[in-house]
């Protein structure tokens, strides 16, 4: 290949040393003398997506922590993704479709997440999460607002839990005694809204800070039992001598559970080459239930890589 300059003059190129041929609209993206594209690694932040689009044939990989993850693009909207943890389950089905607007500068998207306990508890745990997400700015900098309902049941079968009413027997424990077991099985399901405010910032040639958050408020079923003594036990001093229990009433009612649960995560990317880049991020996690506060740290490092 011939290729004319108006400094070096004229260079032949050999064929079998091209790569690729792109036409760079921006001299910003000559990073230290290598060609940047945008790629897709400027759809994600930490755990959450914006609404740009994976451009098809710029399909990406992640290792994080916990496990790997595998997004490609079917076209130039839509995208599939596959999550997982070290152990292969549980694992995580991801879609996402983009739409433009009008104004370039302003993004929007639908996507869904579901996925399955695996071979963990035999397949029963399932969960999902759908949401919409909008997004302004360019790739290089942009701020999401994101919206979705999410639910979990870990398939876990509480035949141990009795049903609502009044029980009468010589247990002091209403869960203690055989006869309060039904035989039905009560719903695990925890579900609720989360919303998320995420954004990334370029802040050099090589390195971006980000941040990701999301809040969710999370409901589930629950029971309480309140337990009153009725007539106390006894030794019978007469024959036949025997020791007699005493009476309980226990009273179960139904309660709804609502646990706040938020993270916040800020950190950096720094992107070594167009096909790979790395961050690490410091997140708090803080969990509140019924007045009680939870918080613990959740550290991350994360490889990106463009195949």
């Amino acid at each position: 290949m011939l290729i004319e300059t108006e400094r070096l003059g004229k260079i032949y190129i050999p064929k079998s040393d091209i790569k690729s041929i792109v036409k760079v609209e921006d001299e910003r993206s000559i990073v230290r003398g290598e060609f940047r594209t945008l790629g897709p690694f400027t759809t994600r932040y930490a755990f959450t997506t914006n609404a740009l689009p994976i451009q098809k044939g710029e399909n990406y990989a992640l290792i994080n922590l916990y496990g790997p993850e595998v997004h490609f693009a079917v076209s130039n909207n839509l995208s599939l993704g596959i999550m997982s943890t070290w152990i292969a389950s549980p694992f995580v089905l991801a879609a996402k479709y983009s739409m433009k607007t009008n104004n370039e500068k302003v993004n929007v998207s639908l996507g869904t997440l579901f996925g399955t306990s695996g071979y963990l508890n035999t397949f029963r745990g399932y969960g999902g999460l759908h949401f919409a997400n909008v997004t302004f700015g360019g790739r290089e900098s942009n701020v999401t607002i994101s919206a979705g309902y999410a639910y979990v049941d870990p398939g876990f079968e509480n035949s141990n839990i009795p049903n609502e009413g009044t029980y009468i027997n010589s247990e002091p424990y209403v869960y203690s005694y055989d006869v309060l077991y039904p035989s039905s099985t009560k719903n695990n399901l925890v579900r609720g809204p989360i919303f998320s405010i995420a954004g990334i910032k370029k802040v050099g040639t090589k390195a971006s800070f980000f941040f990701d958050s999301m809040i969710g408020v999370f409901t589930s079923e629950g029971y309480t039992a309140q337990t009153t003594q009725l007539a106390a036990e006894y030794w019978n001093p007469n024959p036949p001598y025997e020791f007699v229990p005493g009476s309980y009433q226990h009273v179960v009612t139904h309660t709804t559970n609502v646990t706040t649960a938020f993270f916040i995560m800020p950190g950096m990317r720094f992107q070594s080459s167009e096909r790979r880049a790395f961050q690490v991020s410091l997140a708090g996690v803080t969990a509140i239930n019924k007045g009680e506060v939870f918080a613990f740290p959740v550290p991350m490092c994360t490889w990106f890589f463009k195949f």
